[in-house]
Protein backbone atom coordinates (compact mmCIF):
# COMPACT_ATOMS: atom_id res chain seq x y z
CA UNK A 1 0.00 0.00 0.00
CA UNK A 2 1.04 3.59 -0.48
CA UNK A 3 1.60 4.36 3.19
CA UNK A 4 4.00 7.24 2.56
CA UNK A 5 1.64 9.14 0.27
CA UNK A 6 -1.25 8.74 2.71
CA UNK A 7 0.88 9.90 5.63
CA UNK A 8 2.19 12.90 3.67
CA UNK A 9 -1.36 13.83 2.69
CA UNK A 10 -2.40 14.02 6.35
CA UNK A 11 -2.61 17.43 7.95
CA UNK A 12 -3.19 16.53 11.62
CA UNK A 13 -2.02 13.74 13.89
CA UNK A 14 -5.53 12.31 13.95
CA UNK A 15 -5.61 12.22 10.17
CA UNK A 16 -2.35 10.26 10.14
CA UNK A 17 -3.91 7.63 12.40
CA UNK A 18 -7.13 7.51 10.41
CA UNK A 19 -5.35 7.23 7.10
CA UNK A 20 -3.46 4.17 8.32
CA UNK A 21 -6.49 2.61 10.01
CA UNK A 22 -8.71 2.74 6.91
CA UNK A 23 -7.32 -0.48 5.44
CA UNK A 24 -7.57 -2.33 8.76
CA UNK A 25 -11.12 -1.65 9.96
CA UNK A 26 -14.66 -2.53 8.98
CA UNK A 27 -16.77 0.29 7.60
CA UNK A 28 -19.27 0.12 10.46
CA UNK A 29 -16.47 0.62 13.01
CA UNK A 30 -15.30 3.96 11.64
CA UNK A 31 -17.68 5.95 13.87
CA UNK A 32 -16.20 4.45 17.03
CA UNK A 33 -13.11 6.66 16.68
CA UNK A 34 -12.59 10.31 17.69
CA UNK A 35 -13.61 12.86 15.06
CA UNK A 36 -10.06 13.70 13.94
CA UNK A 37 -9.32 10.00 13.31
CA UNK A 38 -12.63 9.67 11.45
CA UNK A 39 -11.47 12.61 9.32
CA UNK A 40 -8.35 10.65 8.41
CA UNK A 41 -10.47 7.68 7.37
CA UNK A 42 -12.65 9.95 5.23
CA UNK A 43 -9.57 11.61 3.73
CA UNK A 44 -8.05 8.21 2.88
CA UNK A 45 -11.19 7.23 1.00
CA UNK A 46 -11.33 10.55 -0.85
CA UNK A 47 -7.69 10.13 -1.89
CA UNK A 48 -8.30 6.58 -3.13
CA UNK A 49 -11.38 7.61 -5.11
CA UNK A 50 -9.56 10.53 -6.73
CA UNK A 51 -6.50 8.41 -7.48
CA UNK A 52 -8.54 5.66 -9.14
CA UNK A 53 -10.14 8.16 -11.51
CA UNK A 54 -6.99 10.05 -12.56
CA UNK A 55 -5.81 9.57 -16.18
CA UNK A 56 -2.15 9.32 -15.17
CA UNK A 57 -2.94 6.43 -12.85
CA UNK A 58 -4.88 4.68 -15.62
CA UNK A 59 -1.76 5.06 -17.75
CA UNK A 60 0.51 3.69 -15.02
CA UNK A 61 -1.73 0.65 -14.52
CA UNK A 62 -1.06 -0.38 -18.13
CA UNK A 63 2.50 -1.23 -17.12
CA UNK A 64 1.46 -3.83 -14.56
CA UNK A 65 -1.91 -5.03 -15.87
CA UNK A 66 -0.46 -7.61 -18.34
CA UNK A 67 1.33 -9.25 -15.40
CA UNK A 68 -1.13 -8.91 -12.55
CA UNK A 69 -4.48 -7.91 -14.10
CA UNK A 70 -6.80 -6.44 -11.45
CA UNK A 71 -3.95 -6.07 -8.96
CA UNK A 72 -2.28 -3.43 -11.14
CA UNK A 73 -3.58 -0.62 -8.95
CA UNK A 74 -1.86 -2.02 -5.86
CA UNK A 75 1.50 -2.03 -7.62
CA UNK A 76 0.95 1.48 -8.96
CA UNK A 77 0.29 2.57 -5.36
CA UNK A 78 3.59 1.08 -4.24
CA UNK A 79 5.39 2.68 -7.19
CA UNK A 80 3.97 6.11 -6.40
CA UNK A 81 5.40 5.91 -2.87
CA UNK A 82 8.85 5.56 -4.42
CA UNK A 83 8.46 8.80 -6.33
CA UNK A 84 6.91 10.60 -3.38
CA UNK A 85 9.91 9.59 -1.24
CA UNK A 86 12.32 10.91 -3.88
CA UNK A 87 10.42 14.15 -4.50
CA UNK A 88 12.73 16.80 -3.09
CA UNK A 89 10.28 19.53 -4.13
CA UNK A 90 8.07 18.27 -1.28
CA UNK A 91 10.75 17.66 1.36
CA UNK A 92 14.52 17.51 1.66
CA UNK A 93 16.06 14.16 2.64
CA UNK A 94 16.33 15.33 6.24
CA UNK A 95 12.67 16.42 6.20
CA UNK A 96 11.59 13.05 4.78
CA UNK A 97 13.50 11.33 7.58
CA UNK A 98 11.84 13.59 10.15
CA UNK A 99 8.45 12.92 8.56
CA UNK A 100 8.95 9.16 8.86
CA UNK A 101 9.95 9.41 12.51
CA UNK A 102 6.98 11.67 13.26
CA UNK A 103 4.52 9.21 11.69
CA UNK A 104 5.88 6.30 13.74
CA UNK A 105 5.71 8.46 16.88
CA UNK A 106 2.12 9.53 16.20
CA UNK A 107 1.00 5.96 15.53
CA UNK A 108 2.70 4.65 18.66
CA UNK A 109 1.10 7.44 20.72
CA UNK A 110 -2.33 6.26 19.51
CA UNK A 111 -1.83 2.54 20.22
CA UNK A 112 -5.22 2.34 21.96
CA UNK A 113 -6.95 2.79 18.58
CA UNK A 114 -4.81 0.36 16.61
CA UNK A 115 -5.94 -3.22 15.88
CA UNK A 116 -3.51 -5.98 16.80
CA UNK A 117 -2.60 -6.87 13.20
CA UNK A 118 -1.70 -3.24 12.56
CA UNK A 119 0.40 -3.03 15.73
CA UNK A 120 2.44 -6.02 14.57
CA UNK A 121 2.98 -4.43 11.17
CA UNK A 122 3.93 -1.10 12.77
CA UNK A 123 6.78 -2.77 14.67
CA UNK A 124 8.26 -4.02 11.38
CA UNK A 125 7.52 -0.75 9.60
CA UNK A 126 9.42 1.24 12.21
CA UNK A 127 12.30 -1.23 12.58
CA UNK A 128 13.02 -1.21 8.84
CA UNK A 129 11.89 2.42 8.36
CA UNK A 130 9.62 1.57 5.46
CA UNK A 131 8.47 5.14 4.92
CA UNK A 132 11.94 6.59 4.43
CA UNK A 133 13.30 3.58 2.55
CA UNK A 134 10.61 3.65 -0.12
CA UNK A 135 13.05 6.00 -1.85
CA UNK A 136 15.41 3.06 -2.46
CA UNK A 137 14.85 0.44 -5.16
CA UNK A 138 15.31 -2.31 -2.57
CA UNK A 139 12.62 -0.73 -0.41
CA UNK A 140 10.15 -0.83 -3.28
CA UNK A 141 11.24 -4.36 -4.19
CA UNK A 142 10.41 -5.42 -0.63
CA UNK A 143 6.99 -3.74 -0.83
CA UNK A 144 6.18 -5.27 -4.20
CA UNK A 145 7.09 -8.71 -2.91
CA UNK A 146 4.94 -8.09 0.15
CA UNK A 147 1.93 -7.38 -2.09
CA UNK A 148 2.66 -10.51 -4.13
CA UNK A 149 2.91 -12.60 -0.98
CA UNK A 150 -0.46 -11.37 0.29
CA UNK A 151 -2.31 -11.65 -3.03
CA UNK A 152 -4.35 -14.85 -3.07
CA UNK A 153 -4.45 -15.36 -6.82
CA UNK A 154 -0.99 -14.25 -7.92
CA UNK A 155 2.15 -16.31 -8.34
CA UNK A 156 4.84 -15.08 -5.94
CA UNK A 157 7.49 -15.01 -8.70
CA UNK A 158 5.79 -12.67 -11.18
CA UNK A 159 8.48 -10.18 -12.33
CA UNK A 160 6.64 -7.06 -11.11
CA UNK A 161 9.77 -5.41 -9.73
CA UNK A 162 11.54 -5.94 -13.06
CA UNK A 163 8.59 -4.23 -14.78
CA UNK A 164 8.91 -1.38 -12.31
CA UNK A 165 12.62 -0.93 -13.09
CA UNK A 166 12.13 -1.23 -16.84
CA UNK A 167 9.35 1.38 -16.86
CA UNK A 168 10.66 3.68 -14.15
CA UNK A 169 10.92 6.75 -16.39
CA UNK A 170 7.36 6.33 -17.61
CA UNK A 171 6.10 5.80 -14.06
CA UNK A 172 7.96 8.93 -13.00
CA UNK A 173 6.12 10.88 -15.69
CA UNK A 174 2.81 9.46 -14.49
CA UNK A 175 3.69 10.58 -10.98
CA UNK A 176 4.62 14.07 -12.19
CA UNK A 177 1.30 14.35 -14.01
CA UNK A 178 -0.67 13.06 -11.03
CA UNK A 179 0.69 14.03 -7.65
CA UNK A 180 0.30 17.83 -7.76
CA UNK A 181 -3.38 17.32 -8.62
CA UNK A 182 -3.78 14.84 -5.75
CA UNK A 183 -2.04 17.16 -3.29
CA UNK A 184 -4.38 20.03 -4.16
CA UNK A 185 -7.40 17.72 -3.88
CA UNK A 186 -6.32 16.34 -0.49
CA UNK A 187 -5.71 19.84 0.91
CA UNK A 188 -9.19 20.86 -0.20
CA UNK A 189 -10.82 17.83 1.44
CA UNK A 190 -8.84 18.37 4.66
CA UNK A 191 -9.91 22.02 4.81
CA UNK A 192 -13.57 21.02 4.46
CA UNK A 193 -13.22 18.38 7.17
CA UNK A 194 -11.62 20.82 9.58
CA UNK A 195 -14.36 23.38 8.96
CA UNK A 196 -16.84 20.74 10.16
CA UNK A 197 -15.07 20.45 13.52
Amino acid sequence: MNYLAHSFLSFTDGQIVGQFLEDFIRNRDRFSFPKDIQDGITLHRAIDTYTDSHPAIHEAKKIFAPLVRLYAGAFVDVSMDHFVARDLSLHSLAEWKAHSLKVYSVLNAHQQWLPENFKKMLVKMEQDDWLYNYREDWGIKFSIQNVLNKAKYLDKDIPVFEAFLKNKDHLQQCYDDFFPDLLAHAKGISTLLQLEN
